[in-house]
């Protein structure tokens, strides 16, 4: 037996769509499994140079985490390879395409016919939350809310580019989870939830300029995780004449720019040469999350 899964990266939040909304986009980690008489992890790439190579990998933890749930006790040895363009801690969903593969490995593995709701369920219970990993098994976007049950809508995104700017340093999504306040009044939890809902408006019509002015207003996450990126206000002011709005990309540090392609082909290298220590790479949604293929 031997088979590929391939997932998208993703990039969560959108601004005031905290732990609520995420996006799929063409980053892609692809597993390469056959069979083995032992299991072996091996990454093709440099920055998963460190990822464990035998049963200890979060892939296959996760894998028999999904076959315990379905009542087998372990799971016929592989050789998987790992291929990934997706950077670790950086706020584009790693440890979310690593979820969604191991779920998607134990499927295949055993047989087990999983529906996509059922996949997107057991990856929100193991990451606590569903907008990394409902896009990137159902691709698109994908508001969703999770307390014990699990509801989602997903909305087809094209025709805009996410500007990524990614920088040389990780943070670890319990540290950015750390500076967050631990409760709002109720008239801040009305202006923030306020301002998420018409985010989801303008995702839904495609209006980014609205998309953008939301994601200065919101009150969730950016106030207080902007002092972890040191480069944050000044790169924001800088792009700002020229894009719909930036956010920080799920945890950080990776800050997002939503923008028409032809303003990020135009802008592109200038940015690049202003701020040499960030990584410009424009990346474009995409409507179909993980794949299995032969």
């Amino acid at each position: 037996m031997s088979f590929n899964i391939t997932v998208p990266a993703t990039s969560a939040n959108l601004g005031a769509g905290f732990d609520s909304i995420g996006i799929a986009l063409n980053l892609y980690m692809t597993l390469t499994i056959e069979s083995s008489d032992a299991w072996i992890f091996n990454s093709e790439s440099e920055h998963l140079k460190d990822v464990e190579t035998d049963e200890r990998n979060f892939i296959y933890q996760v894998a028999l985490k999904v076959a315990k749930r379905y009542h087998y006790d372990s799971l016929p040895p592989q050789r998987v390879v790992i291929q990934s363009d997706i950077p670790l801690a950086r706020g584009l969903g790693s440890s979310a395409t690593a979820i969604a593969a191991g779920i998607e490995l134990a499927n295949q593995l055993l047989n087990l016919n999983l529906a996509e709701d059922e996949k997107v369920l057991i990856a929100t219970e193991i990451e606590g939350h569903p907008d990394n990993v409902a896009p990137a098994i159902l691709g698109g976007c994908v508001i969703g809310y999770y307390d014990q049950e699990l509801y989602t809508s997903r909305i087809p995104v094209q025709d805009v580019t996410f500007l990524t700017i990614i920088p040389n340093f990780e943070l670890k999504t319990s540290d950015a989870r750390k500076v967050l306040p631990e409760s709002f009044s109720y008239s801040e939890s009305v202006q923030a939830s306020s301002v998420a809902n018409v985010s989801v408006a303008a995702i839904a019509s495609g209006d980014w300029g609205l998309l953008g002015e939301m994601m200065k207003k919101d009150r969730f996450h950016h106030p207080y995780r902007q002092s972890l990126i040191p480069h944050y206000s000044e790169v924001e002011k800088a792009l700002s004449p020229y894009v719909y709005g930036t956010y920080i990309s799920g945890a950080g540090p990776t800050m997002i720019a939503i923008v028409e392609q032809s303003t990020a082909n135009q802008y592109i290298e200038q940015w690049s040469k202003e701020y040499p220590s960030l990584l410009f790479k424009p990346l474009k949604p995409v409507n179909k999350g993980l794949v299995v293929h032969s």
